[in-house]
């Protein structure tokens, strides 16, 4: 072997190396705070006020100690969504009915939105609270992210087309966020300012936190990632008891992980 393929080798050796090590950050430790038992088929989350939000047999609970608040609505199918963000006012989404229901903090019906029944055709897809008694709607008719106003009855597009289908959604008051099939990430804001944020790994599941960093699990692993660190492409794995579970939550440094028997609580530091 010549000296000179023998260096490129090496070379080439040393920078795998690097890459090896420094594609994964040091493992994320956690915390355990608490295990709860529960019943239920989903765990939809929690509030900054110690209760959660499950369903179970299709009737959707809210629990505390040996406090439980109960809605069900028979008529319109499944529960596809529920938006938790404001506790007094909880989003229902019935997708298979085109139908929204608003809730208030004991469960009680505040209104129903059938979307159904617009002057603008409307077939939503992805829903969430907005600011301002507006909803984020993606409308699959004309495949654009919308704003909703509930109170007056206003409906305004405020994206363009979306070219792909969309794998994963999430919003917040101000943000609409969607992963595509092709896993490219992108947010679009109220005024319409749609920006792409790259490109995801492979996830089973994904909780994005906000417009650079992002929680996913893949395999019963659960990773964090930090798109605006200074090594962008590094991972960090999360470090939790559970092999197996059916779905996690991340909250103001809460992780909880749901399994069909316990919610389990970790305090967790993201880098």
């Amino acid at each position: 072997m010549s000296k000179t393929v023998h260096f490129f080798l090496n070379l080439l050796f040393i920078a795998c190396s690097f890459s090896a090590v420094f594609s994964q950050n040091p493992k994320i430790k956690t915390s355990l705070i608490s295990h709860s038992a529960i019943d239920a088929d989903e765990f939809s989350g929690y509030d900054s006020f110690g209760y959660w939000y499950q369903i179970k047999n299709n009737v959707f609970s809210k629990v505390k100690d040996k406090e439980v608040f109960e809605y069900k609505n028979v008529s319109l199918g499944q529960i596809t969504k529920v938006d938790l963000q404001n506790p007094l006012k909880i989003v229902l989404f019935y997708e298979d009915f085109n139908t929204v229901v608003l809730l208030d903090n004991q469960l009680n019906k505040i209104t129903e939105i059938n979307f159904s029944l617009n002057n603008t055709p409307i077939v939503a897809s992805a829903i969430g609270m907005s600011t301002q008694n507006q909803l984020w709607i993606y409308n699959a008719l004309n495949q654009q992210i919308s704003l909703f106003d509930y109170l007056k009855n206003e409906y305004k597009t405020v994206s363009t087309p979306l070219v792909e289908s969309i794998k994963h959604y999430q919003t917040d008051f101000n943000t609409f966020y969607w992963i595509d099939k092709k896993n490219n990430w992108f947010s679009c804001d109220i005024f319409g300012k749609t920006t792409a944020l790259g490109k995801v790994p492979d996830f089973d599941e994904i909780e994005i936190i906000n417009n650079h960093q992002y929680l996913y699990r893949n395999a019963n692993l659960l990773y964090f990632k930090d798109i605006a660190s200074t090594n962008s492409n590094a991972f960090s794995e999360i470090e939790i008891l559970e092999k197996s579970f059916d779905k996690f939550c991340y909250k103001d440094q809460i992780l909880s992980i749901f399994t069909a028997k316990e919610i389990t609580n970790y305090k967790i530091v993201t880098p």
